[in-house]
Order: C-alpha cells, then sequence, then structure tokens
C-alpha cells in the first residue's frame, strides 16, 4: 500500500502582494479583543451581508427550483453533522433522500441527532462514525478503513471545526485549532480523494469564514508557536489556509467540483461558547443555523452548484472574491508551494504512526 499522500501541485494564482503583515486595524496587543469583521476593522461589526438580513436580502434572488432535487443513492460525508450547520446540513441533504455519513465526536449527540434527523425526514440511511478531526491520526485511519468499505462517495462536506482560545496540542503534537481546521480537512479530503473520484459527479465542499478576509497565509509558523496566541486570529488563519487548499484542490483534480465558502454569522453553540461577547451583542441579528447551511446545501445538491469554476469561494449561493480590495492577503506561488510541503510531510508523519487495518468507527 501507499503509505503517502499524492504531491499536489501548485498553479499560481494571484502574486500580487502588499506590505501589509498583521491585522488590519488592530495591533497585536488588541487583537485578541477585537470581533470576527469581515471587512478587516478591529471593533467594528460585521459587514451587514453576513448578518440575517444579508441572507433575507440575497434569498430574494435564490431560484428555489435548484433544491427541487432528489439525491436519493448518492452518498455525502458531513464532518462535525451533530449541532449547528452540520446538522442543519444533514438534516436537508436526508430530507432529499441522501444517504448521509456523519463524523461527528461525541458518540452520544451523534447518535440523539441521527435519531432526530431520522424521524424528521423519514431517511434510515443516516450513519453515524465517531471521530475527533483534531485527532489527525485517527482522521487518516478512518478515511483508509472507508475506503476499504464503501465502494463511493459523491460529496465530502468539511463542515467541523475548533476554536480554541489557550494553545493546546494533540496526541501528535500539533496545535489543536491547526490539527482540527487545516490538517483534519487536508487529511481526511486527501485520503478519500480517489473514492471521490471514482464516483459520478464528485464534490467536496469546506465550511471557512468571513475572518479569513484579514489573513494572509503564513507559513512561517503553523503551529502558532512564537508570540502571543490569539484564538480568534489562529482561527482565521486556519480558515484562510482551507481557501488556499480549496483553489490547489481545484487545479490539481478536474474531475472533483471543490467549493468553500462562508455561511454568514450564523447563531450556533460553536459561535456562543467561542464568541459569548460577539454572540450576545449580535442577538437576532445572527442567521439561523438553516440559513447558515444553506449555501453548503445548495453547494452539495444543486446541479447549478456544479456549473461554476472549481475551486471558489462563496456566500449566499454566488462566488464572492478571497480578498478584500487592494488587500495585502494575496500569497506568492513560493509561499503557496512551501504550504502545500509542509502540510505533505506533517501527513507522512502521521501515516507512518497510524495503523490502516482498523474498521470504520
Amino acid at each position: 500500500m501507499n503509505r503517502c499522500f499524492p504531491p499536489v501541485s501548485v498553479t499560481r494564482l494571484d502574486s500580487t502582494r502588499s506590505d501589509g503583515t498583521g491585522f488590519t486595524g488592530g495591533t497585536e496587543k488588541d487583537t485578541h479583543t477585537s470581533l470576527p469583521t469581515a471587512d478587516g476593522e478591529s471593533g467594528r461589526e460585521p459587514d451587514e451581508t453576513r448578518h440575517r438580513k444579508g441572507y433575507e436580502a440575497a434569498s430574494k434572488d435564490f431560484e428555489l427550483r435548484e433544491l427541487d432535487v432528489s439525491v436519493v443513492g448518492r452518498s455525502f460525508m458531513v464532518t462535525g453533522a451533530n449541532s449547528g450547520i452540520g446538522r442543519a446540513t444533514a438534516m436537508a441533504i436526508a430530507k432529499k433522500g441522501g444517504t448521509v455519513h456523519m463524523v461527528c465526536r461525541n458518540k452520544d449527540k451523534a447518535e440523539e441527532a441521527r435519531v432526530d434527523i431520522v424521524k424528521e425526514s423519514g431517511n434510515t440511511e443516516v450513519y453515524v462514525h465517531v471521530v475527533d478531526m483534531s485527532e489527525t491520526r485517527k482522521v487518516w485511519e478512518f478515511a483508509e478503513a472507508f475506503k476499504r468499505e464503501y465502494i463511493f462517495l459523491n460529496v465530502l462536506i468539511n463542515n467541523a471545526g475548533c476554536m480554541e482560545h489557550k494553545r493546546e496540542v494533540n496526541a501528535e503534537g500539533l496545535e489543536k485549532n491547526f490539527a482540527t481546521n487545516t490538517m483534519g480537512v487536508y487529511i481526511l479530503t486527501q485520503t478519500l480523494i480517489p473514492l471521490l473520484q471514482k464516483s459520478r459527479d464528485p464534490r467536496v465542499i469546506t465550511v471557512s469564514s468571513g475572518g479569513m478576509l484579514v489573513q494572509k497565509l503564513r507559513v512561517d509558523d503553523l503551529q502558532s508557536e512564537r508570540g502571543y496566541f490569539d484564538g480568534l486570529m489562529v482561527y482565521a488563519q486556519n480558515k484562510r489556509q482551507q481557501v488556499v487548499l480549496t483553489q490547489q484542490w481545484a487545479k490539481a483534480n478536474p474531475v472533483i467540483h471543490f467549493s468553500v465558502m462562508h455561511p454568514g454569522w450564523a447563531d450556533t453553540l460553536a459561535v456562543s461558547t467561542s464568541m459569548p461577547q460577539f454572540h450576545q451583542m449580535m442577538g437576532e441579528r445572527l442567521r439561523s443555523v438553516e440559513q447558515g447551511a444553506d449555501t453548503v446545501v445548495w453547494l452539495a445538491l444543486s446541479r447549478a452548484a456544479a456549473r461554476t469554476l472549481s475551486g471558489q469561494f462563496f456566500q449566499d449561493r454566488k462566488p464572492v472574491p478571497a480578498h478584500l480590495p487592494l488587500a495585502w492577503t494575496h500569497s506568492s506561488t513560493e509561499e503557496i508551494q512551501t504550504f502545500m510541503t509542509q502540510l505533505e510531510t506533517l501527513a507522512r508523519a502521521v501515516q507512518s504512526r497510524s495503523d490502516p487495518e482498523l474498521n470504520v468507527p
């Protein structure tokens, strides 16, 4: 068995850069208290397009028929599917007849969510797989076992994420935010690409965040080992990394449709626990979980989504720029190549300590 991921070739995207080196509108001292803004200005409320009203305005232009589909016979994997946007996504897919593989960390919460999804959707083709996405070795073992157990997978939805405000490491010594949001996504996706390639109309959707707009890809400190540890900024950096990954995967795998999206600011348990002050300030202006999940569902199910260019960043069913106007957040080809090589090296180290003969959990 080839225990290494195939290398991802890097295609030049946009090397235009400015001299900016940090979070726009704030200093290292004060960024840890700033709100997750989409325009990069510390201490100001997010762009209203990310609010509930933004969704309501955008939805007036939605083609309702685009989600008038049946996906019976198609297989979907959703990470973090027991709550929030992941659960709303799994529910929507189940209601359309799809087979849903829920990848969750907590077995009891996952089983409870599965019961609710089956009851409300009437679809019994809903399965739970217990995997902690922060434990990268276990993620790889799960993905390898899944490939042996199942003959196809049509859609992978990378939704699970975390925002730790204190620096912690996993069993492999990887910083936990990076392990969950970047390495877990990289290992799961890269391992399942061969299975996706064999399936009809394969797609990969990754749930990112508008917070990444204030981050330039950093390749010199992936583990956030130097300087002040700001969980919010580390999370935003991970979300920028997801955008770069999506763009590179799209170039390397033309058979698969890749997309990455911002759900808007939604009223989820993750938001309320990770950013309680922001959650309290926003209140009823936050989107519902169903509104946050809408673009994920559209990207996963609609024929219209499959006709869009692979590798794009989406919000409210439309591709939007992955950089702010005149932003300093663009990366060079060399920086992207360095980043991809670093991930490959870390993935090889994870594989060398893994047991791929485990059964699907």
